[in-house]
């Protein structure tokens, strides 16, 4: 068994130990006083996604804009951030890149207010930071973050719901643990699909764009294999021009408005011959779907499917003869200037 297959197996007492050591309650007061402007989000890889993540559910649930600042805009061009009455969230597993840390001091410099989710609590990042969530994971071995960003992503769900008082995805954040169950081995035929495949895109939309870049990120790590994710909504304006039969094509519907368009998108893929796998909260594995918890609200719907996604990403990589604790040319922490 790799460490990453039990790092998965993990996730769900992980987010338990989150929700229960962080006080969100309190954290959502907070921030409807301070009834910022906007959000900007500070962080690169993993956890960017986990950034993406959030622009979708704040912007659904509390109305809020919510973008990404590039780290190297403080720490390699020096320029100075205006970000008077901002939220200012930093999200990373070891705290510890300096880029994201700079990037964290420009904004508290430009008047926002810092909160950090940081597994390591004596790192850098979250001894700065103003507002602290910390992610609770346990140590994390492989190179492949898996249980880390499950945290970072129910932090995030629970932090929305507090700060919009959404209590129906309050209640749902706190079953959670019980969704993330250590999960099953996915069907050979889903592993052939990933073994077999030389490129693919991996689609997400709205509030399931950012677990699809994770997806695609992790079939690089683990499987060396070419992906590139994509939304749905935009993957017809050009991409799609490279599809030809046998193509790979991996899907995470969204359970909500934008399904029906979404469903549309892999009918449109399937008809020209692409090799379609469907990663579908509350499904029934199949030859194409793989089947994940469904957790009772459709904002987590992501969290569970990235969950099941990352098992098949370990099988895959096995198959292939490849160590996905130890990719070749990655280490566990990337420290960007």
């Amino acid at each position: 068994m790799t460490l990453m297959a039990t790092e998965i197996d993990e996730s769900g007492a992980a987010v338990a130990r989150c929700l229960e050591e962080n006080d969100f309650a309190a954290l959502g007061e907070r921030l409807r006083a301070l009834d910022p402007l906007m959000v900007v989000t500070n962080a690169r890889g993993s956890s960017d996604h986990c950034a993406l993540y959030l622009k979708y559910a704040l912007e659904i649930v509390v109305g809020l804009p919510c973008a990404s600042v590039g780290p190297s805009i403080a720490s390699l061009y020096r320029a100075p951030l205006k970000l008077s009455r901002a939220l200012a969230v930093s999200i990373s597993q070891s705290g510890r890149s300096p880029d994201i840390v700079a990037g964290q001091a420009a904004a508290k410099a430009g008047g926002a207010l810092t909160l950090a989710l940081v597994n390591d609590v004596a790192s850098p990042l979250a001894q700065a930071a103003e507002a602290l969530l910390p992610l609770r994971a346990g140590t994390e071995v492989s190179v492949a973050a898996t249980k880390s960003v499950i945290a970072a992503l129910a932090a995030l769900a629970a932090m929305v719901a507090a700060w919009g008082q959404d209590e129906a995805l309050a209640q749902a954040v706190q079953k959670l643990p019980h969704a993330l169950a250590p999960p099953r081995a996915p069907r050979p035929q889903l592993v052939e699909a990933i073994a077999q495949a030389q490129s693919a895109f991996v689609l997400g939309r709205g509030s399931t764009f950012g677990v699809a870049a994770e997806a695609a990120l992790k079939l690089k790590e683990t499987c060396g294999l070419h992906a590139e994710a994509f939304s749905s909504a935009e993957v017809m304006h050009g991409p799609a021009e490279i599809v030809r039969p046998g193509f790979l094509v991996v899907g995470f519907p969204p359970r909500d408005e934008g399904a029906q368009g979404f469903a549309a998108a892999l009918e449109r893929f399937a008809d020209l011959g692409a090799r379609v796998i469907v990663v579908e909260a509350g499904g029934k594995d199949s030859s194409h779907v793989l089947g994940a918890a469904d957790p009772g609200h459709p904002l987590l719907a992501p969290v569970t499917m990235i969950h099941r996604f990352y098992a098949l990403c370990d099988a895959s990589a096995r198959a292939l003869g490849r160590n996905p604790d130890l990719p070749r040319n990655l280490r566990k922490v990337t420290e960007t200037r």
